[in-house]
């Protein structure tokens, strides 16, 4: 075994408890070992964080992650710190203190800290960042990545700099190792996070999507009361920990309420709720002292409880990305799970109404005003353009990528055209959500075709697969549009193929997101044909 190899498992053994590793797990931390660069795509339980803690212990110097949730961030460190490991972590949040913040850098600049955290928001700030330079990382960790993509489903406007921001930790000296890693990431986003990261000599790493002991299904409802009722009786019939989904807060603290009232130890978990009360719902709900908690999507990303036996989405999320992400709490020890998605086809318009909306052209041009003199921070330029500085990060990142894909264009033009394009994508992820809910296929096969990773069996854990009335995967060996082809369609423009059928196939296209095409109208109006190269 080459000595790299070796390495990581004594640490992983040793030092983590860990005998064997799962798949990609030893790829991904002797890659980083022999100095490349990493994007880890690995579906929820998989083990991601492993990779980087293993990695962080071999590469003798402190690891930076940077990851989006405080509670993901405190879950993280307390699997660091506790055990008798003997290593050290601590983050930088706005849940902490100055005087505790000032400990944090004394303590890593001091050689104490192995592990330090911070949410991107701090990367971002000059003065927190100049401090983090100075301690001179030698991995950084972007957790979440999928959030750095403006083609991601959860894209968030301060991933959008990270690459910037990473760059300018460089003191002169080597620059540190990267490893991005999320669970959910369809080949074209996959490229984007490449790129917005600026990944050097990168390796890609991806596991495989299968979750073969969660069992899918759908049931459709014509009404709300029969929604309710649906709801209901799933989680009473569940033995163990759930999670139920909800698209609205007020939908939340109705469900929250009606599990309650059925004698379900229950707690509630969304944005709107003050960060104590969802911290003791979150940690209420790790430790068992509840038997459900009902949230919002905030209740998201690194949920670290193994044994969740049923993730029940109320209401139909807004993408396949999402409810991938989300029902894949569900059964995270490798024992039988089920993820139970109840459909009323008029909850989709949620979908449509939460699409981002295309910013004024006078907004653009009030941001493009305030950077004239080269400003780029978000808060010296929302207070020069009088935009709020949520809207002012977006229009910021419009103009970037307008500037990047469309040089010597009108940059107020091409930004909402940019801006359109990603509110087509949204929707027709929503469209997508309605394929998934309606379709006769291995629901499995549906979503693995769905991030790009065509199937060669089906599931047989399904409803479909079940019932009888999920096909055989199609062989796509001899299609001419096989999976990640590069298209060309002469309404929709270019776009990547992401999922074949034996009548149809999936693109999804530059300008107008995720399109399902009948390969017999294709053949008749030669619609489509393959880009090469």
């Amino acid at each position: 075994m080459p000595d790299d190899q070796a390495r990581v498992r004594d640490v992983a053994r040793n030092r983590f408890g860990h005998d064997e590793l799962l798949p990609g797990q030893e790829e991904a931390t002797t890659a980083l070992l022999e100095g490349y660069d990493v994007l880890l795509v690995a579906p929820t339980g998989a083990g991601k964080s492993l990779v980087y803690q293993v990695a962080g212990v071999l590469v003798k110097g402190l690891t930076l992650v940077v990851s989006p949730i405080l509670a993901l961030q405190k879950d993280q460190i307390e699997g660091i710190t506790l055990g008798g490991r003997g290593l050290h972590a601590a983050r930088l949040s706005s849940a902490e203190t100055a005087s505790e913040r000032d400990d944090a850098f004394r303590r890593a600049a001091a050689g104490e800290l192995d592990y330090l955290f911070l949410a991107p928001e701090q990367l971002a700030n000059e003065g927190v960042r100049g401090e983090v330079a100075q301690l001179r990382p030698r991995l950084v960790v972007v957790d979440e990545a999928h959030c750095v993509s403006a083609w991601g489903h959860d894209f968030r406007p301060d991933y959008f700099r990270l690459g910037d921001l990473i760059d300018g930790l460089v003191t002169g000296e080597e620059r540190p190792r990267l490893i991005a890693m999320t669970a959910t990431a369809a080949p074209p986003v996959r490229d984007d996070i490449h790129d917005r990261l600026r990944l050097r000599d990168a390796r890609t790493i991806v596991t495989g999507f299968a979750r073969p002991n969660v069992a899918l299904t759908v049931l459709r409802c014509a009404t709300v009361e029969d929604q309710r009722a649906a709801v209901h009786d799933a989680v009473q019939r569940t033995a163990g920990s759930v999670i139920v989904y909800c698209r609205t807060r007020p939908a939340a603290k109705e469900y929250a309420a009606l599990l309650e009232a059925a004698g379900r130890r229950t707690a509630l978990y969304h944005a709107g709720l003050g960060r104590r009360k969802r911290e003791a719902a979150h940690e209420e709900f790790l430790a068992g002292e509840v038997d459900t908690i009902v949230a919002t999507s905030a209740f998201g990303m690194g949920i670290d409880k193994p044994d969740v036996r049923m993730v029940v989405h109320a209401q139909v999320p807004e993408s396949p990305d999402t409810y991938y992400q989300e029902v894949g709490r569900a059964g995270r020890d490798g024992a039988p799970a089920s993820g139970l998605l109840i459909y009323r086809p008029e909850d989709l318009s949620l979908g449509r109404f939460f699409s981002p909306a295309v910013p004024r052209r006078s907004d653009v041009r009030a941001v493009l005003e305030a950077t004239s003199d080269g400003a780029v921070e978000p808060r010296v330029v929302a207070e020069r353009s009088g935009l709020g500085r949520r809207k002012t990060g977006t229009i910021l990142n419009l103009l970037t990528l307008a500037r990047e894909a469309r040089p010597g264009e009108d940059p107020i033009e091409a930004a909402a055209e940019f801006a359109e394009a990603h509110r087509n994508l949204e929707r027709s992820r929503v469209e997508m959500m309605r394929s998934y809910a309606e379709t006769e296929r291995c629901r499995a096969e549906f979503l693995l075709g769905y991030f790009g990773e065509p199937s060669p069996m089906r599931c047989d854990v399904c409803d479909n697969c079940r019932s009888g009335l999920a096909p055989e995967p199609a062989d796509e060996s001899n299609a001419d549009f096989p999976v990640q082809a590069r298209v060309r369609h002469q309404e929709f423009g270019d776009g990547v193929v992401t999922d074949v059928e034996d009548d149809r196939l999936t693109v999804l296209f530059d300008e107008v997101g995720y399109r399902t095409l009948a390969l017999d109208i294709l053949d008749q109006g030669d619609l489509l044909r393959r880009l090469r190269g």
